[in-house]
């Protein structure tokens, strides 16, 4: 026994003897703990919304707690300031907060919790109170881009942020920008433009670029400093016209035309870092499904809807010979505003969901010249034109809202939405609208015209001359507070047309 002692002992090294005393101490502290239980009060462990700059996309936060907690007791003591109204479910210790209305961008939050209690319930019917938690978020900034219009702002891309009442013009003087789309986080903007001397000949030179806006990411990251521009896609061998980028901001489609042989026609697909490549097919106008996965173009008698793959694109995933255009998607890319045109020279709206119902929501003698849905699709807002009849053919604009929530509380003749008009715009053909991400604003522009004498390089989409243009606000009542048509009166606020909101 006692060599066997003995020869232990030899085996057994210094750091050996320590560690193995660690063991036996963690062992017995272990055991006590397990014996008396936990006596530290429950807390929040992690809450998904803390420091972070949220957008429309994010409906919902989480919170996590370190034990199981009285449900009634944690939702009784939850407070949002100022008010964020949602509805709460839970999955053990995780409780989840997605919001039924979308949180107003420009807005700091505070949300704490504290007197909630655990479920482990003592003698006298109490659980163990929470430690009281505190945590801070807010949305983004109020932000839009539009095209200036006047002096050394004429044919920039300038950002403006409504929140911070700052301006910041984005691109060099030598382009003209015609168009842009925003990329998802509003970190990035893609644009079309053409160098002045190209524009002062009125020759289709535009080529696509991303500029940096310098706004913040979701973390309060220090984001890349504003106007920093790379060029995506040249026009040297082909004119690039239309063009959309998709939600995720990986995938570019542009309609282009090869400058040596115009029957070479069709759409083009830029993706990431590689070369461009042809979709092989062609049509009228198109726009990105919010899938970032195909397309809906207008082909023939109707609309397909194309894969992105150049092997797949002659193969339509569905087609529509109903339709004629497709005026919008909602978000989430379950619903889409799609234009009829009619044998009796009428136009009809209608509301097509990825369930098959296909609902006209109005017909008129007029144009239906573009439609937005609200982050929750309770709405569609719209811009129309009401043909006026007389010795001259004229269409005046205006802004409607069209009720798409359930028809049991607000019941219609035939069950057709409600539609209610907000605003009578002066008379112009080519008025562009952008919904704010919050459904809180619209912007529109208003632009003046002039004779082909003028030297500004600026065009409608219908090639004439812009002389002027400002940009108004029309802020958008709650249609569920009154009955009544609302008098709403537009803000005008800066020179410039194309406006677009940032999300």
């Amino acid at each position: 026994m006692k060599n066997a002692k003995l020869k232990l002992k030899n085996v057994l090294q210094p750091l050996d003897q320590v560690a193995l005393a660690l063991i036996v101490v963690l062992s017995v502290v272990t055991g006590l703990l397990l014996w008396n239980g936990d006596r530290s009060g429950p807390r929040v462990r992690n809450f998904s919304w803390q420091d972070q700059r949220i957008g429309a996309e994010d409906t919902a936060f989480t919170l996590t707690f370190s034990r199981p907690m009285d449900q009634q007791s944690v939702e009784e003591n939850l407070e949002i300031t100022p008010s964020l109204p949602g509805k709460i479910s839970w999955a053990g210790r995780k409780m989840a907060y997605t919001l039924t209305e979308p949180a107003p961008y420009g807005t700091q939050y505070q949300m704490q919790i504290k007197g909630a209690e655990d479920a482990f319930k003592s003698e006298n019917g109490q659980g163990t109170e929470i430690q009281a938690y505190e945590g801070l978020f807010r949305t983004r900034d109020r932000a839009f881009a539009y095209i200036g219009v006047r002096g050394q702002e004429q044919g920039r891309l300038i950002l403006y942020n409504l929140t911070q009442q700052k301006k910041l013009i984005l691109t060099p003087a030598d382009l003209v920008v015609t168009d842009f789309k925003h990329y998802p986080n509003g970190e990035q903007i893609l644009f079309a433009a053409n160098d002045k001397a190209s524009q002062s000949q009125n020759l289709l030179a535009e080529q696509l670029y991303t500029v940096t806006t310098g706004l913040p990411g979701k973390d309060e990251t220090s984001p890349e400093p504003a106007g920093k521009i790379d060029r995506v896609l040249d026009s040297k061998d082909y004119q690039n016209l239309e063009f959309d980028l998709s939600a995720d901001g990986q995938t570019i489609v542009v309609q282009r035309v090869n400058r040596r042989n115009p029957a070479e026609f069709g759409l083009w697909v830029v993706q990431g870092d590689e070369k461009p490549r042809p979709l092989g097919t062609q049509g009228g106008d198109f726009v990105l499904t919010p899938d970032s996965q195909s397309l809906a173009i207008a082909q023939g008698q109707g609309v397909a809807i194309l894969p992105l793959t150049t092997t797949a694109a002659k193969d339509p995933l569905d087609f529509l010979p109903k339709f004629g255009m497709v005026l919008n998607f909602s978000r989430d890319g379950s619903a889409a505003a799609m234009v009829k045109f009619n044998t009796d020279y009428t136009r009809s709206l209608f509301l097509v969901t990825n369930q098959g119902v296909q609902q006209e929501l109005l017909r008129t003698t007029g144009s239906i010249l573009d439609c937005k849905f609200t982050p929750y699709k309770e709405t569609l807002y719209c811009l129309l034109t009401q043909l006026v009849e007389g010795e001259e053919y004229r269409e005046d604009p205006f802004v409607a809202a069209i009720d798409l929530k359930p028809e049991a509380n607000k019941p219609q003749e035939n069950n057709s939405p409600l539609v209610q008009p907000l605003l009578v715009l002066p008379e112009q053909r080519d008025i562009q609208i952008s919904l704010s991400p919050d459904g809180l604003g619209l912007l529109f522009d208003q632009i003046v015209t002039a004779g082909d004498s003028l030297t500004t390089g600026l065009r409608t989409n219908e090639g004439l001359a812009i002389a002027d243009a400002l940009l108004w606000l029309l802020p958008l009542p709650d249609m569920e507070a009154t009955d009544e048509v609302p008098q709403l009166q537009p803000d005008q606020l800066l020179p410039g047309f194309r406006p677009r909101w940032l999300p």
